[in-house]
């Protein structure tokens, strides 16, 4: 967004606390009955509390946009073409006529969607790759070939999606732990599944952690291989088997740029360390909230 927010060295911001316990209220909400009748909901205290997050949310969401609006405004800087924030703020100016409002929940969608989320998923990067050196050493003799024999300073598109093998490390890695375990779907008509019928605006629950250990579609599901996924195997991938992202018409729209978030920063950390496990081994104990971690 060209602001800096400083999220991880101040441990009390309110943003990251409201995000946590919006966190927390969706899937309490999700697991109570009465919570899921609105005119219950809203005398509840997480009703409150879910409008005190938000607004505190889109308040820090329109702080930044205000605050980046006004460096562009009292100096010679230009907006950049590399940031999300100036794109849209550009768009607003000319053709597009992209509203204020429009901006902040784009903004919202990036910021709140894709933190604990790309955080979960780079964190289980790391340890399949601490656990399974022989796959680390694979993904950094390719980043010798790809990135750093080139002497690059910034990682370009191009030469990020080069970098196949990475690619399926973090497909893998996203079979076996997806940030996302456990999502919803509304039925909007009768769905005939074998021969039972869902009947129209039942919501689905959808067990992504389950679907990615189908033995079915992934021989040895509980082995982290990430050749499953290279190009001339990734027959699964193409299917609604595989869905971290979700699939279809409601899939994540920040599927791509999460992808090339989670290239960039584990090839940065490989650029300087070399991954190894604990001493004792640890043990994943894995909690499922409205993110996977451990």
């Amino acid at each position: 967004m060209g602001t800096t927010i400083n999220a991880q060295s101040n441990d009390k911001s309110d943003y990251v606390y409201s995000v946590k316990e919006m966190c927390r209220i969706v899937i309490g909400r999700s697991l109570s009955i009465p919570k899921s009748f609105d005119f219950l909901y809203q005398f509840t205290k997480d009703f409150y509390k879910q409008n005190k997050a938000l607004k505190i949310l889109h308040e820090y969401s329109r702080n930044v946009i205000e605050f980046r609006k006004k460096v562009l405004l009292g100096s010679s800087e230009q907006a950049s073409s590399n940031t999300l924030l100036d794109l849209l703020l550009d768009s607003k100016e000319t053709k597009v006529g992209i509203s204020d409002s429009e901006i902040r929940e784009e903004v919202d969608t990036f910021m709140f969607a894709g933190h604990d989320t790309v955080t979960s998923a780079i964190s289980f990067i790391l340890y399949c790759l601490a656990m399974h050196p022989q796959v680390q050493e694979r993904v950094v003799k390719e980043m010798e070939a790809i990135l750093w024999s080139h002497n690059l300073n910034v990682a370009t598109y191009g030469r990020l999606q080069k970098l196949r093998y990475l690619e399926a490390v973090i497909k893998e890695t996203l079979r076996l732990y997806p940030s996302v375990p456990i999502y919803c779907r509304r039925v909007v008509e009768d769905l005939h599944f074998g021969d039972q019928v869902i009947p129209a605006n039942t919501t689905v629950v959808i067990f992504a952690y389950g679907v990615h250990r189908c033995p079915k579609t992934y021989p040895e599901p509980e082995k982290f291989d990430p050749n499953r996924f290279l190009t001339e195997n990734q027959s699964a991938a193409s299917t609604s088997s595989y869905i971290p992202f979700s699939a279809g018409y409601r899939s994540c729209i920040g599927k791509k740029f999460a992808m090339l978030e989670m290239k960039v920063v584990v090839s940065k950390i490989l650029k300087h360390y070399r991954l190894l496990p604990t001493v004792p081994e640890h043990k994943l104990i894995l909690k499922g909230e409205t993110v996977l971690k451990s």
